[in-house]
């Protein structure tokens, strides 16, 4: 497996497979060609469909400017491509001179056709839960985050501190800003009103749940906002994991460093997530996206509360597992209806799934690695219109003009 770094992206919202991806593919792409005077690109899929309301043209012009780009959303898909590929054009006096095919798979990571992965890159020599547990009871590592330092070395902290640094920030620029976010839904902000909800009578249970949708709410809605929040694993499931560790760190008085630990657990699983299954929303629908987030945000609370391999294991499986079949049915495109409230939602879960670790662990029949390849194998018999397209599920029954 990769590192851990390729899981935590800082970057600007929406989406990091609609947004971050093409910005990193029309960067290599326009350097690649310097002497062109033009680009055409071609998306398809979900690129296509959702492209306007994820602001992927809006990117592409930026990064290939001050030099004209066409873009093309195109309605036939490729048979047997990912569902987010885009297809790059140079142009000298109007002839083509380079083109280049790209799939992004989601999390900001991209695919060029031609072109293999550097078996430098693999940090993990463990490509499964059950190869990892086996390598850490070997060497008596009790927990995820001593594997993660192994493998990456020290200097992997300095990394999750900017990480985490940069996951606080959202919460607290997101928690201080009010009016309507962008793309003509008229979503209003929620969080500020949230953490501002405290009652007289609220008991401890509703205070938990309000506080840490308020901080799922925050990050989530500076993503809508095009602001910078980091992938965890994606754009649009980037609320999740920093609301339950901000919540945890407050609550159990955890300390920076400790909060690290729970990033790097979190990665391990985003990272296995990533190589066995997938994470892009397009491909296998919003379990891949927010069910990856809630089993991160599980596995990092169950090594914060001080569980053991196979309870940090179970939690990150119950969290997956009833996440199976979540549909991505963005209301026009927009990481806004439903996904800023899953995110909230998600993050409620990863909390009850990590409890339920504590006491269950010894009872459970799924193992990890099972529910990834049976997220995996549901998202592809998912049907198109549930995954990123707008065209099935909320997105179908919305009405803008109805609604408003």
């Amino acid at each position: 497996m990769k590192s851990i770094r390729d899981i935590y992206k800082i970057g600007k919202g929406p989406s990091s497979s609609h947004t971050m991806g093409p910005e990193r593919a029309a960067k290599i792409f326009r350097d690649e060609y310097p002497n062109a005077d033009a680009f055409r690109v071609l998306l398809y899929g979900s690129l296509s469909k959702t492209g306007v309301g994820h602001g992927t043209d809006r990117v592409l012009r930026e990064v290939l400017s001050p030099l004209p780009a066409e873009i093309v959303f195109c309605k036939e898909d490729i048979p047997g491509a990912h569902p987010n590929t885009l297809d790059f054009f140079a142009l000298k006096d109007g002839k083509e001179i380079g083109t280049m095919r790209v799939e992004s798979v989601g999390g900001g990571d991209i695919r060029i056709a031609g072109k293999t992965s550097n078996a430098d890159d693999e940090i993990y020599p463990e490509n499964s839960f059950a190869e990892v547990v086996d390598f850490c009871k070997w060497r008596y590592l009790p927990n995820l985050s001593d594997y993660v330092e192994l493998n990456e070395g020290p200097e992997i902290w300095d990394f999750l501190r900017e990480v985490w640094e940069t996951m606080k920030r959202a919460i607290d620029e997101g928690l201080n800003a009010t009016g309507t976010l962008p793309g003509g839904l008229g979503v209003q902000r929620k969080a500020k009103y949230l953490i501002e909800q405290e009652l007289e009578t609220e008991v401890p249970q509703v205070r938990e749940c309000r506080i840490i949708c308020a901080y799922a709410f925050a990050v989530s809605e500076q993503n809508a906002d095009n602001g910078t929040i980091v992938t965890a694993p994606t754009c649009g499931a980037c609320g999740v994991l920093p609301a339950v560790l901000r919540y945890v760190q407050e609550t159990r008085h955890l300390s920076d460093d400790e909060i690290l630990r729970g990033l790097a657990t979190a990665g391990i699983i985003g990272n296995l997530v990533k190589q066995n299954s997938s994470i892009s929303g397009a491909e296998c629908g919003c379990q891949a996206e927010i069910g990856t987030a809630c089993s991160m945000a599980a596995a990092a609370l169950a090594e914060l509360y001080g569980l053991n391999l196979d309870q940090v294991e179970y939690a990150a499986e119950v969290a997956m597992e009833h996440h199976l079949g979540l549909t991505c049915d963005p209301i026009c495109g927009l990481v806004q209806v439903p996904c800023i409230e899953r995110n909230a939602v998600a993050a409620m879960r990863a909390l009850n799934a990590c409890n339920l670790s504590y006491f269950l662990c010894g009872t459970r029949n799924i193992s990890f690695d099972m529910v990834c390849k049976a997220m995996y194998e549901t998202g592809l018999n998912l049907g198109h219109q549930y995954k990123e397209t707008s065209e099935g599920g909320l997105a179908r029954f919305y009405n803008r003009r109805k609604n408003m």
